[in-house]
Order: C-alpha cells, then sequence, then structure tokens
C-alpha cells in the first residue's frame, strides 16, 4: 500500500494543510494547485502516476482554501510571492530542499516564480493551463466583456462562453453546500469545453469536498485579487530560468486560450511546448489525469538527465 501523511506546516502565522504520498526518501514532486482550488483538486489517478515512478508527491492546500489558514484579505492583502512562500514552506516542513514543481492555472504563475526568485528550489517546472506570471489579463477581459474586438497585439481574452458563464454565475446565490455544488459544477463543465468528454461525477466530488473542507468558501475568491496585482517581482524577464521547463496547455482552454501557454514557452529558454487535444482549463476529463501525469513523469526523467544534481533531502 503506498504510504500517505498528512501534515500541518507553518507558513508565517499560517497554518497550511499538506499531504505526502509516497516514500519520503524519494524526490519529491510539488503540485501547486490554481486559484481558488485546495490541493486534492490533484487527482489521485495523476498522483499514482507519478509514486509508480518513483516520486513522493506533495500537494497542499493554499491559503484561503481547504483546511488551510484564511486570511482577511481587507487587512491583510497578500500577493503570488507570498503564495509562493507558503510553497517553499511547505518543502521547508517536508524537509526538501529542492523539488520538481508542478502548477496548474495561478499554480503555474507561482512554479515560475519559484523558478526565476528561488531557483534553488526547482528542479524542474512544469507549468499547466498558464501563461507568463508577468502578463497583465486586465485589458483583454475589459475589452472582450465591453463587446470590443481583441488587440492583436495581446494575448487573447477568454471565451464568450465563459464570459457569459461568468455572468450568470454572479447572480446565483453559493451560500448553501448545494447552490456551492450547483455553481461550481457548472463553471467545471464550461472549462472543460466541448471537444474531451466532461467526467461530472469526478467534478461534482471535488465540489463537495471543497465546500466540506472550507470553515470559508468564500474565501478562496482572495486568490483572483492577489492573482491580478501585478507587482515588479512578477515582471523580471522569464528567459532567467535555468531549470527545465515544461509548458501543457490545451488547445480547447476556454479561459486561457493557446497561445498563453505558448508564450510562456517562447520566453523560457529551452522550455518544451505539449498542447493536448480538445483539452480545456480542468482536468475533469476521463483518462487526462493519467495521461498528464505520465507526461510529467517522462519531463522530470528528461530534466534530470540534463540537469543533474545532487541529492539533497528529496531532491534528485
Amino acid at each position: 500500500m503506498t504510504a500517505r501523511a498528512e501534515l500541518i506546516v507553518e507558513s508565517g502565522e499560517l497554518r497550511l494543510w499538506t499531504e505526502r504520498v509516497g516514500a519520503s526518501d524519494d524526490p519529491a514532486v510539488l503540485l501547486v494547485m490554481g486559484t481558488a482550488s485546495p490541493g486534492i483538486g490533484w487527482p489521485d489517478e495523476l498522483v499514482d502516476v507519478l509514486v509508480a515512478g518513483g516520486r513522493q508527491v506533495i500537494r497542499y492546500d493554499h491559503r484561503d482554501t481547504g483546511r488551510s489558514s484564511c486570511v482577511d484579505f481587507t487587512t491583510r492583502p497578500y500577493a503570488l510571492a507570498d503564495m509562493a512562500a507558503d510553497a517553499t514552506a511547505v518543502l521547508d516542513g517536508h524537509g526538501v530542499a529542492a523539488a520538481h514543481i508542478v502548477g496548474v492555472s495561478l499554480g503555474g504563475a507561482i512554479g515560475q516564480w519559484l523558478a526565476v526568485h528561488r531557483p534553488e528550489r526547482v528542479l524542474t517546472l512544469t507549468a499547466i493551463m498558464t501563461g507568463p506570471m508577468g502578463h497583465s489579463a486586465g485589458p483583454a477581459w475589459v475589452r472582450a466583456m465591453a463587446g470590443q474586438a481583441p488587440d492583436p497585439s495581446d494575448l487573447p481574452p477568454p471565451a464568450a462562453r465563459f464570459l457569459a458563464h461568468l455572468a450568470r454565475r454572479a447572480a446565483l446565490p453559493q451560500g448553501t453546500r448545494d447552490e456551492y455544488v450547483t455553481a461550481n459544477l457548472e463553471t467545471w463543465r464550461v472549462l472543460n469545453g466541448d471537444v474531451l468528454p466532461f467526467d461530472e461525477p469526478a467534478a461534482r466530488r471535488f465540489a463537495q469536498a471543497s465546500f466540506d473542507r472550507s470553515g470559508n468558501p468564500a474565501a478562496a475568491l482572495n486568490h483572483d485579487l492577489a492573482g491580478r496585482h501585478l507587482t515588479e517581482d512578477r515582471l523580471v524577464p522569464l528567459s532567467s530560468i535555468k531549470a527545465p521547463t515544461l509548458v501543457i496547455h490545451g488547445t480547447e482552454d476556454p479561459l486561457r486560450p493557446l497561445p498563453h501557454g505558448r508564450a510562456l514557452a517562447e520566453e523560457v529558454p529551452h522550455s518544451r511546448f505539449r498542447p493536448i487535444p480538445g483539452m480545456g482549463h480542468s482536468l475533469f476529463s476521463p483518462g487526462l489525469p493519467r495521461q498528464i501525469g505520465e507526461i510529467i513523469r517522462e519531463h522530470i526523467a528528461q530534466g534530470l538527465s540534463r540537469n543533474c544534481r545532487p541529492s539533497l533531502d528529496g531532491g534528485a
């Protein structure tokens, strides 16, 4: 049976829920979730693929999600750098000096931040469904919501269907568990896109568990505020990234269309770009978590052969 261990770690005054799957003396993979999502958003099928490849996998609840601490954003606003500090606190709590960082959506931006500002902690980087951490999506969103044509010099806005869904969702009640699950289930359905089949039971279980794990589900909306804040540390060139980098992006992503992933890959030297036909902005499609896990496992193996480092407390 695969070893599993939960651990609460401290990041400043915050307490973060973490889980390690696999042997603690195996090289570590840190999974970093996206906006408003707890660590259980990483499917067990994906985790199992990585563990079977001889890795220990660490996933955790961001601040303001799941069983981790909530923050009063009004009096204590935070930015991407603070969320990246949480990630390094998780590594410290598990005694890991350096890890293979895998981030999805906002987690991909956190991974970029670490690869730029804490390169000694990053063995390889895998960025999924994300774009350059220094890009401001605000202007494209404003134009799209005003019915204006996209700026050809900017990265494209979300799909019209997704923007329409956000407008509908804003009017939906979400105070009860059932209301929360219904609203989130429809969001995941739209994010999945129309090409790959949507695993509704898996998405429903995740929405239910997310509500049940959190003492304040609304706090997760703070991630949007943090993600929009373009501090100077996010504007540094990604050309400084030395870690072997893989960018995975769905061809049908309705939130961050394919050019976002391509733009990130173009900014990171020697990175590889892997478009996934039919994938949207979620992992809720049958067979997709295993497929992505196998791609990550291959990247980690190739990255180690290109960039061997001495082993340091859970490193390569």
